[in-house]
């Protein structure tokens, strides 16, 4: 049995006295919330009454015997300033987001597995105004919203008949007859991405949505690819126009060796280039080794690039300060 200790996995001194034992455990877990596994349904992925996500796979599938993972979330979820404590982002990159989530920009975190994606979208969440109507959208419920006018829905996979299975795509275009003032996918990972982009391009302005990719530039690749999955036969340079005006801003996760998770870069769509989208860099981590124990060396740093959108977000009341980005005011008069 292994355990993750600040971001790292650890064996414990725990063991199953057989996989007859471990199997019992699984089987008693996944009917507590109504899912079976067996030999001719040997995988299960769900959501325990706590949010926890659980994972079991057994033979035939598993050739070394049962396996089970759960991912347990805290309670309470990570607020800024405890973020800036771990070094995972600093003050200057949080007031740059909440003025982002706050103007209304639409929003893309991109990370691995494990990264923290849920986490920091958990923290963007708290900016958006109490007063305004969010819906969720989620696989597995996990996001933890504190706003009163919040609408969560989550997926349901098929029955043992096969039937009754209600997708990402099904509930991103219900969810455009709910009146939302935000929509928040938890993660897009198919065909949901065209209706996703289209909500964003058609007056749905502020909505935040993750993914899984290793960098801004394949995450970007990534919702192209899914925009295809949905089975629209488009030309590519309109799939590209369609991301570059739907997606304002690229927040890139990553979780690194010494176990910590960072915000390694954040970058500013601005638009197209013939058939290329371009993007700026507006904060990124710079690193610059590792010590004696393990730890990563590095710094953030602002490029000095003053965003497109800080116009946008002055319109919006939102006054981001020239020192965030590294540079003096360029209206200033000498």
């Amino acid at each position: 049995m292994y355990v993750e200790r600040r971001g790292k996995l650890e064996p414990v001194n725990i063991k199953f006295h057989s996989n007859a034992h471990l199997l019992n455990i699984i089987d008693r877990i996944v009917s507590s919330v109504g899912r079976r596994i067996d030999e001719s349904s040997p995988m299960v992925d769900a959501r325990l009454a706590d949010g926890s996500r659980v994972n079991a796979i057994i033979p035939p599938l598993a050739l070394d015997g049962p396996s089970l993972s759960i991912r347990r979330f805290s309670v309470d979820k990570l607020t800024a300033k405890e973020l800036i404590d771990y070094g995972s982002i600093t003050a200057e990159m949080v007031e740059l987001l909440q003025g982002s989530v706050r103007g209304k920009l639409n929003v893309l975190v991109s990370g691995g597995t494990g990264s923290g994606k849920t986490t920091l979208l958990n923290m963007l969440s708290g900016y958006i105004p109490p007063n305004e109507r969010i819906v969720t959208i989620e696989d597995s419920a996990e996001l933890q919203l504190q706003q009163p006018h919040t609408v969560r829905l989550e997926t349901r996979p098929q029955n043992i008949e096969g039937r009754g299975e209600v997708t990402q795509r099904d509930l991103v275009k219900n969810c455009l007859r709910m009146r939302p003032d935000r929509i928040v996918v938890g993660e897009v990972r198919g065909g949901e991405a065209l209706d996703m982009l289209t909500a964003m391009n058609t007056g749905h302005e502020g909505s935040l949505t993750t993914l899984h990719a290793n960098s801004p530039r394949d995450a970007l690749g990534r919702l192209e690819y899914m925009v295809c999955m949905a089975g629209f036969d488009m030309p590519v340079s309109n799939i590209r126009t369609q991301i570059a005006s739907a997606i304002d801003l690229v927040v890139q996760l990553e979780r690194q060796e010494d176990g910590r998770r960072r915000v390694i870069s954040i970058q500013e769509i601005n638009g197209m280039e013939g058939d290329i989208i371009t993007m700026s860099e507006i904060f990124r981590f710079t690193r610059d080794g590792i010590d004696e124990e393990g730890q990563i060396m590095g710094r953030f740093d602002a490029t000095g690039v003053i965003p497109g959108f800080h116009s946008k977000l002055k319109q919006h009341g939102i006054d981001l300060p020239y020192r965030l980005f590294n540079c003096g005011d360029p209206f200033a008069k000498f």
